[in-house]
């Protein structure tokens, strides 16, 4: 469920319009920023670099564009003042929400954060209240029309590699890592020459809820909306069965 459901949103936001890629741009624009704080502009020396290239070409966003982000942040340490912050809560019939934020004001994104929540009907909770419902995973997406490789190919490319779980959907595959092997199977496939739709370390729900109350999700639809919209939301993860 979890993979053809994430490869029909991921199909969806690439098909979008330019605000919205220019919203995901932003995103990996400060991820790119802060990482070369925190570890240098060498990707080969700073695994969360890399991560965010790999990120970034799964988004297609321009080389140029990720060159010039790196070079930049580099130039421009000093003022870099995002921070990571992550929010948890509830919306509508109990669904599960986290909320990973970069933001340069905390007050700012939290009373966003807190809205978005409160207009679908939901509320935001205290740290951990959700998070154990969640498992921290290595998620790569593999559009099947993209790949010339046959499925058993590729899954022994991928376990071979290090990978945790495969699993073949309708029209995609997905290859499961633990967090620390994301980077090292991430490389093999690129390598392999495997086209990766998407390629992050994401949060994935032990279990899904349905919503049926048509009312509930508007509801939750509103509070993702909003989150979306956001700028400083950097991901939004959640246990609804869409």
């Amino acid at each position: 469920m979890s993979g053809h459901s994430k490869f029909a949103n991921i199909k969806h936001k690439k098909e979008k319009n330019d605000a919205a890629k220019g919203k995901i741009f932003t995103i990996i624009g400060r991820e790119i920023a802060v990482a070369v704080k925190e570890g240098g502009s060498d990707p080969a020396n700073n695994f969360k670099l890399a991560t965010v290239i790999a990120k970034a070409k799964a988004n297609n966003m321009p080389n140029d564009t990720i060159e010039r982000g790196i070079k930049k942040a580099a130039g421009d340490v000093g003022n870099v003042n995002y921070e990571y912050v992550t929010y948890e809560g509830y919306g509508p019939n109990g669904i599960a929400i986290i909320v990973d934020a970069l933001t340069d004001n905390k007050n700012r994104t939290a009373a966003n954060v807190r809205s978005a929540f409160t207009k679908g009907q939901g509320n935001v909770g205290t740290p951990g209240c959700v998070s154990f419902m969640f498992d921290k995973k290595g998620q790569i997406i593999i559009d099947k029309e993209e790949c010339e490789l046959e499925a058993d190919d590729l899954m022994m490319t991928a376990l071979d590699a290090g990978a945790e779980d495969f699993s073949e959907e309708e029209d995609s595959y997905e290859v499961l890592t633990d967090p620390d092997s994301f980077e090292e199977v991430r490389e093999a496939l690129e390598k392999a020459g495997i086209p990766m739709l998407s390629a992050e370390v994401t949060m994935i729900p032990q279990n899904y809820v349905e919503l049926t109350d048509e009312t509930a999700v508007k509801n939750l639809q509103r509070t993702l909306d909003m989150l979306d919209d956001d700028d400083d939301v950097q991901a939004v993860y959640h246990n609804w069965d869409e």
